[in-house]
């Protein structure tokens, strides 16, 4: 040291070091990121870096994808609905007002045999009768059922007393609503009808690529329709198109079960309903559920509007699986009768009452 001072060197940094302006402090912070650990994800999530396949994204990805799906079958389903034609001014006249699908409502449901479609004989000329009639009490997710047998002696309005399935053939739906009402009583309204439009029933049975029935007894029918050489099915588990369907729920006359009668012919649609509705909530259904939301109503003529009639499958397939009752004669003769006990017991468990 000269003069008790100490020797030391002066360096000066250079210009444009580290931590020279803005991009130098940048790149730090930068550096500090990507040494830093990533914080821990949260209870049930796994999080990965951008692109990377995570069960979360994938169920993310499953959910959406599913959400489309049903999106597009609703879609497919009210345009369906907006395209058919409604019911006749005379069917809307006889219903009675009140009743929806949440508080409840009670809807008839016709089949006619009106001879059309691919299926049907055409040579074979008159007036549809309703080949199965059945009430539904639907509301908010709940369904109770009344099938009538077609061959009911009942009281049509100006045409006397006769089966009560030639109502539809003499005035339509309109007619074929008052003669119900009428025919049950106890406070019985219908608030709501649908007829089944036999030409259109096969497409929905295979668009729903088509359905299993528990058979209850061997069928041997004479020809009838377009089935010229007859109707034939075994006993047990059954597959069925759509055309094998319409023929199984109209057969009339079983010889190798001859004592059959409209009880039996009745039960076997209930059966065919049974079958449609464990096809709908199958997996295969959400596959086809376009399709089938377009074809189903089609099947069908209603006073409903889209949203309406939505709600009534909503609550079909929603609804109990019981076995629909059928109304129980008190005398078999020709035509079925029934005590006023028997209408009102029906009634009442229609309605809840």
């Amino acid at each position: 040291m000269a003069g008790g001072r100490p020797d030391y060197k002066v360096y000066r940094s250079r210009r444009g070091g580290l931590l020279s302006g803005a991009g130098g402090l940048e790149s730090l912070r930068e550096r500090a990121r990507r040494r830093s650990p990533r914080p821990p994800a949260g209870p049930g999530r796994e999080r990965g870096p951008r692109g990377e396949i995570t069960p979360s994204r994938v169920l993310k990805w499953i959910a959406l994808a599913v959400a489309g799906w049903l999106l597009v079958s609703l879609v497919a389903f009210m345009v369906s609905a907006q395209l058919q034609h409604g019911s006749s001014d005379r069917a809307e006249a006889a219903l009675s007002g009140g009743g929806n699908l949440f508080t409840g409502s009670t809807v008839l449901v016709l089949g006619s045999d009106t001879r059309i479609g691919d299926s049907i004989d055409k040579t074979q000329a008159g007036p549809g009768r309703a080949d199965s009639i059945m009430l539904l009490r639907a509301g908010f997710g709940s369904v109770r059922k009344l099938s009538i047998p077609r061959d009911s002696f009942a009281q049509i309005p100006g045409h006397g007393g006769q089966k009560i399935n030639a109502a539809y053939a003499l005035g339509g739906a309109g007619l074929m609503i008052e003669t119900v009402e009428g025919f049950l009583g106890n406070g019985l309204e219908v608030n709501h009808v649908v007829e089944v439009d036999f030409k259109d029933f096969p497409d929905l049975i295979d668009s729903l690529g088509g359905i299993t029935v528990q058979n209850k007894s061997r069928i041997c029918s004479p020809p009838f329709d377009n089935f010229f050489k007859g109707f034939r099915l075994s006993k047990g588990e059954q597959e069925l198109d759509g055309r094998t369907a319409l023929g199984y729920a109209r057969v009339r006359k079983n010889l190798c079960a001859p004592a059959e009668n409209d009880l039996d012919r009745a039960a076997r649609q209930q059966t065919l309903i049974s079958g449609i509705r464990d096809k709908l909530v199958s997996p295969s259904a959400f596959v086809r559920l376009p399709l089938i939301s377009w074809q189903a109503p089609k099947t069908i003529e209603t006073d409903m509007a889209g949203p309406s009639l939505f709600g009534l499958f909503t609550d079909l397939v929603t609804g109990n699986k019981d076995e629909t009752p059928v109304l129980r004669p008190s005398v078999l003769a020709g035509t079925l009768q029934y005590s006023d006990e028997e209408k009102k017991a029906a009634v009442d468990r229609l309605l809840g009452r």
